[in-house]
Formats: structure tokens, C-alpha cells, sequence
């Protein structure tokens, strides 16, 4: 199957796109997991764990051009694939 790229910029930017559309109060509780999510992608902790999957994945030749966080987001929310 081999490594994927993870692009967390593009999966933040699809799910703040889709937390601006969730303005009706039953839509607030996901609306809050979303951006908890959004937390998490943001973290150093993240961020260091991410460096080091790239790291790997480079130096065993296994990397692929999909980016899973943003391929996750457009599954979740039916965004259009480019």
C-alpha cells in the first residue's frame, strides 16, 4: 500500500471552510469536534509525530502524492476530489 503524505494545511483549510457553513445550533456540537480536531492537526506534538512519518516514509522510498488528512476531510464532508 505504501506511505501517504499527510497535508494538514489542506485538511484544515477544507474543515474550516465546512465549520463556516455549520451555523444552525443543532450543527454547533460537530461544529465543536471539527475544531477540536482542527486543534489537534495544529499541535507541536502533531506536528513532530507528522515530521517523523515523512522523515521515514522519504528514506524508505514508500511516499505517495495522496494526502490522507485531506482525502479524509473531502470523504467526510463530500468534497470534490481533485
Amino acid at each position: 500500500l505504501g506511505f501517504f503524505f499527510l497535508d494538514t494545511d489542506r485538511a484544515l483549510v477544507l474543515l474550516e471552510e465546512y465549520c463556516k457553513k455549520l451555523r444552525k445550533p443543532e450543527e454547533q456540537q460537530l461544529k465543536k469536534a471539527i475544531r477540536k480536531v482542527m486543534g489537534i492537526f495544529k499541535s507541536s506534538l502533531f506536528q513532530a509525530l507528522l515530521g517523523s512519518f515523512k522523515k521515514k516514509a522519504t528514506r524508505h522510498g514508500t511516499t505517495s502524492h495522496t494526502t490522507l488528512p485531506a482525502a479524509l476531510a473531502c470523504d467526510v464532508l463530500g468534497c470534490p476530489k481533485d
